[in-house]
């Protein structure tokens, strides 16, 4: 799959996987269920979710170390910035030849365009929160979230996922 298939595709996902209403009771069912295939799949991740600035659920799996909260913080500030998938946004600058450095002077010590920060929408109310996955290479860990989300909301996976 080219990058604009992939970027149509996540733009896709973005807009399908939205909540009628999201709470801290979604938030933990939401992490909840990010932790079991985790724990089924025997990875070791990081599952975080929150609003801006507070927290909402968070899960270290074993195996993980203390360098995934890093990049938990840095893709969800690419999340919290542009309101976009952290992976669409990589692969945006990655088709730009750019980065968010010299595009927007955005420090790499602080945002990271991999994959695995996804937005949280309410459909009447718009961007309200990431949620993001960080331990796995960087398709995958989108791959996870968008997974968990679909489930979530009653969404076909397998008519969202990226080939």
């Amino acid at each position: 799959m080219s990058t604009a298939d992939d970027l149509a595709r996540i733009a896709l996902q973005e807009q399908k996987l939205q909540f009628a209403s999201f709470d801290e009771e979604t938030a933990w069912r939401l992490g909840c269920r990010l932790r079991v295939l985790a724990v089924e799949r025997g990875l070791a991740v990081v599952i975080d979710i929150r609003r801006p600035a507070q927290p909402l659920f968070y899960a270290a799996m074993p195996g993980t170390t203390p360098d995934n909260p890093e990049w938990i913080r840095r893709k969800s500030n690419v999340t919290f910035r542009f309101q976009r998938s952290s992976y669409a946004i990589g692969l945006d600058m990655e088709q730009k030849q750019s980065s968010l450095t010299e595009r927007h002077g955005l420090p790499l010590a602080d945002y990271a365009t991999h994959g695995g920060s996804f937005p949280i929408r309410v459909q009447t109310a718009g961007f309200l929160g990431a949620v993001t996955v960080s331990g796995l290479p960087q398709r995958a860990d989108h791959e996870l979230v968008v997974e968990a989300l679909s489930a979530e909301l009653g969404q076909d996976y397998d008519g969202l996922r990226l080939d």
